[in-house]
């Protein structure tokens, strides 16, 4: 017994001295959790390896600064687009309106022409030569109104071939009354085509407003825009910070967020 109790008190001082030495460990890491909690809480070093680096800060600070500068060129670029449109807009319908007053005063000219021929017809020798002088007459006159954009290229050609009711053995004015609504005709369907134009370059004039105002407007937010940062990141569970949104009632904070272009 007394050599087992001598082997047991020469153990004691050191059993103490590891037990102590436990215990510092304990009241140290104790007091480092009391003092820093966050740097032991796992939500806290999830969030630290979640957010970026300085470096990739700055580098999303170029992008997005890079990406401001080719939306306000795009910007411009659409601008100087929606601007060229409205232009050619405007020329169509000055082109509308240019053809249909030369499609009423054919009209006019028609209707006196109309109102002339109900009285009868100058009595002229039927010969050839009058034949050939009545051929010689349409030819010139059909020619004339080609040159003046009156007839098509399609009507000038019957005429030489003399088909479609181009006939130059009617008396002149038999053939000026013919080739007046002839002019009518192609006047009238020349304003139709303008009138799609027309519509045409105000479809695209509108498309290219709104495509000007929408890169506009992504381009004043892109001037604004900052990189993500902690406070764009949500937190977890437990580690909520009261901000300064929160301490103010019936003022809610807005965020904006990063908007798609195609």
């Amino acid at each position: 017994m007394q050599t087992v109790l001598s082997s047991v008190l020469l153990d004691v001082p050191r059993a103490a001295v590891i037990w102590l030495a436990l215990l510092g460990v304990i009241v140290a890491a104790v007091a480092t959790l009391l003092a820093r909690p966050d740097r032991f809480r796992a939500g806290h070093r999830i969030r630290q390896a979640v957010l970026p680096t300085e470096l990739e800060v700055a580098r999303e600070r170029q992008d997005l600064d890079r990406y401001a500068d080719e939306v306000a060129v795009a910007a411009e670029r659409a601008a100087v687009t929606a601007e060229r449109r409205r232009a050619e807009w405007l020329a169509a319908q000055e082109a509308v309106e240019a053809a249909w007053q030369a499609y009423e005063d054919a009209e006019a000219a028609l209707r006196r022409l109309d109102a002339a021929a109900a009285l009868p017809l100058p009595h002229t020798p039927q010969t050839p030569a009058e034949y050939a002088d009545r051929e010689r007459y349409l030819h010139r006159a059909a020619l004339a109104a080609y040159w003046r954009r009156e007839l098509s290229e399609e009507q000038l050609s019957d005429v030489f071939a003399h088909r479609n009711g181009w006939d130059p053995r009617l008396h002149p004015v038999e053939q000026e009354l013919v080739l007046r609504r002839a002019v009518r005709d192609h006047l009238l369907a020349r304003h139709g085509a303008a009138a799609e134009r027309e519509r045409t370059a105000w479809h695209d004039a509108e498309l290219a407003a709104a495509s000007a105002r929408s890169l506009r407007d992504e381009a004043f937010a892109a001037v604004g825009r900052e990189p993500e940062t902690s406070d764009d990141v949500l937190p977890l569970p437990g580690t909520e910070q009261p901000t300064v949104a929160e301490n103010r009632p019936g003022r809610p904070e807005f965020r904006q967020g990063r908007a798609a272009v195609a």
